[in-house]
């Protein structure tokens, strides 16, 4: 027996049963995977694997100690995570195991880790450095000194081919030019921060400027991208504030933990639109990640060993997912459909 599937006007094409069985069986294979959070619990030298829908922890991974940054393969298959004493930890998360451990050398102090490009693009604060590692050879192709102390975080300018990332110790943000065709073809520019320790950072969804919260005395300061210079600083009483993020519409979230608060801001007008209470003590060594629809964002609250996860409408804490104690929650990343 068989049945027919009209593909056209023109005409219809018999199909077997078998044949339309197989077909089902490639548009399900071809369905998105269901988004997932991964949540780095610093403190507890794991990675967690979290259902964002009901806030469901499904599994736990052991990573190097200290891990700091985590980042994920375009696919969402492998996840690499950074530790400041063990180096990169590579996980295989449908099977929940780590497969392989990136060692770029004693003392390297690996921090931060970008996926892009089929690469893993990493800091090397111990040297100085960042680094480039290819999951399907297994090795590390290349390194470049940036010179500055405390390389600390990564931020991809994909429209230019350029990579920033602030240096704490040495009060700059570093810009490199055609980082992804390797040191040969690299050129770096030391933009001067005035603000004390940068770290917090993110590029504006225009790429115009980049954004740098000054831990060290709770402002930020605002980068030209194209004429590489500090245009504004702006003073916002922040009171341990490490990280920053933007959204697509064009708001800056930036998560100060001793102040036990999200600060959302309007970039454009350069103001505070809310400071949203997540806590009612200090929450630590924060995190914030923008969800891929733009509407929530989602915390790391290390201190209060928990992520919230914030409607950026109403600008409510609308769910808490506790990690566990002794958790430490920290960076976050996105993977799958949203």
């Amino acid at each position: 027996m068989t049945r027919r599937v009209k593909t056209s006007l023109c005409g219809f094409v018999p199909l077997s049963l078998g044949a339309l069985v197989a077909l089902a069986g490639v548009a399900t294979a071809q369905t998105p995977p269901p988004g997932r959070l991964l949540v780095l619990l610093r403190d507890a030298s794991a990675l967690a694997i979290v259902d964002p829908a009901g806030g469901n922890v499904l599994g736990r991974v052991p990573t190097g100690r200290d891990p700091h940054e985590v980042t994920a393969s375009a696919d969402g298959r492998l996840a690499f995570v950074a530790s400041m004493v063990d180096g990169i930890s590579v996980i295989d998360l449908a099977a929940q195991e780590e497969i392989r451990r990136v060692d770029p050398g004693p003392g390297s102090q690996t921090h931060d880790v970008l996926f892009a490009g089929g690469k893993v693009y990493f800091t090397i604060e111990g040297y100085k450095s960042i680094g480039r590692y290819d999951p399907s050879a297994d090795a590390i192709d290349w390194t470049l000194g940036i010179g500055e102390d405390g390389t600390h975080m990564l931020v991809l300018d994909r429209g230019r081919g350029a990579m920033f990332m602030p240096n704490t110790g040495s009060n700059s943000v570093t810009m490199v030019e055609n980082v992804m065709e390797g040191p040969a073809r690299a050129r770096i520019t030391d933009i001067p921060v005035p603000g004390e320790r940068p770290e917090g950072i993110d590029l504006s969804p225009d790429g115009r400027e980049l954004w740098t919260a000054t831990r060290g005395d709770g402002g930020v300061s605002i980068i030209d991208v194209e004429s590489r210079r500090v245009v504004e600083t702006l003073d916002l009483g922040m009171r341990d504030a490490n990280r920053l993020k933007f959204t697509p519409d064009g708001r800056v979230l930036i998560i100060d933990g001793e102040a036990a608060s999200l600060v959302v801001m309007d970039a454009a007008t350069r103001s505070v639109i809310e400071r949203v209470t997540v806590g009612s003590a200090d929450t630590g060594d924060g995190a914030v990640l923008v969800g891929p629809e733009g509407r929530r964002a989602f915390l790391g609250l290390r201190a209060a060993d928990r992520v919230s996860v914030v409607d950026l409408e109403t600008l409510e804490v609308t769910l808490e997912i506790p990690m566990g104690a002794g958790a430490g929650p920290g960076c976050l990343y996105w993977i799958g459909a949203s």
